[in-house]
């Protein structure tokens, strides 16, 4: 670790070593924002500061565009001076916070598409009553099962299409995710009436004569497409009343979904999100918390009656630039 290879010298090199110690504390390698820091220590050693705060004019000067310095490179070195500003003020030093418009670079420029209850409750009626086909008999069954998965167990879609029937175990209530993104692998409890629909679909789907091991078979006997489940998708949304433009609502904003609601759901029960974040992350199976911390982020820009007590709380566990995961 970088620490490790260094020696913070300037008069807040204690409160550096803390602040990247929480950070990894909370999930983040943080390995590139700990050698910002070591520069920012060096900094602050050459300008001679000798009192425990972080004047205006030292983060102007440290977060000013150096020679042929990428964007992006400043908006990161920005983005840490106004965490470590952040932390300082937390523990009661004085500490100048650059404004949040002073992050400039948007690098994901996609924002998530979040469902709101009664527009999930209309996808799922509209799954419910699905016509039966005689080129795909099954699809009126596979679908209200799919749906209710992607949003009640957060998953992606490749996960759900690549479930085999040896993956449901309906005496645990859990799934097994087998060889999914970043290679992992991870098993998720269902709700029990979701567990219930799976007894239900297993008997009409998966009875004593079918020896297809997929999940959710296609009609030819495979996996399902994604690009037919999306097909798929669009329709519903068009019955659902749900306009689709652009670039969404796409189905992974379904994912998206379940994890804006469940952190709602925690912020308003007052739930410790400190302690909490990391079940969501393995829930969701995140390689780390970045993805997951976003969502806290978005969380708080969708819903202006909780705001106040996310940035309250949790403003350390917000990150400055957004990111959402794609696929």
């Amino acid at each position: 670790m970088i620490e490790k290879n260094y020696t913070f010298k300037s008069i807040l090199s204690e409160l550096i070593i803390g602040y990247i110690e929480e950070k990894r504390s909370i999930g983040y390698k943080y390995i590139k924002s700990a050698s910002h820091l070591k520069n920012f220590d060096t900094f602050l050693a050459k300008e001679h500061l000798m009192e425990k705060n972080l004047p205006k004019e030292l983060v102007l000067l440290w977060t000013n565009k150096r020679f042929n310095e990428t964007e992006g490179n400043r908006s990161n070195r920005i983005s840490i001076a106004r965490g470590f500003a952040k932390y300082m003020v937390r523990l009661g030093y004085d500490a100048y916070i650059l404004p949040a418009a002073s992050v400039t670079i948007d690098r994901y420029s996609y924002v998530p598409y979040i469902f709101s209850e009664q527009e999930l409750k209309s996808i799922f009626i509209v799954c419910d009553n699905y016509p039966s086909s005689d080129i795909s008999p099954n699809r009126h069954l596979i679908l209200p099962l799919l749906f209710r998965m992607l949003y009640g167990c957060g998953l992606r879609i490749s996960e759900a299409l690549k479930l085999e029937c040896n993956d449901v175990d309906l005496k645990q209530g859990t799934l097994f995710i087998r060889n999914a993104k970043f290679g992992k692998e991870r098993i998720v409890p269902m709700a029990e009436s979701l567990t219930e629909r799976c007894r239900q679909y297993l008997v009409k789907v998966h009875n004593l004569k079918s020896c297809n091991p997929i999940y959710f078979p296609s009609p030819y006997g495979g996996h399902y497409d994604e690009g037919t489940i999306y097909n798929l998708f669009r329709k519903i949304l068009w019955k659902a009343k749900i306009s689709h433009s652009g670039k969404g609502p796409r189905l992974h904003d379904i994912r998206h979904t379940a994890a804006v609601h469940c952190l709602k759901k925690w912020v308003i029960n007052k739930k410790d999100l400190t302690n909490l974040l990391p079940f969501l992350s393995a829930y969701l199976g995140h390689v780390d918390l970045r993805g997951t911390q976003h969502y806290l982020r978005l969380t708080a820009d969708l819903y202006p009656h909780i705001i106040d007590a996310v940035e309250q709380d949790y403003s350390f566990l917000i990150p400055e630039v957004p990111y959402y995961e794609t696929n």
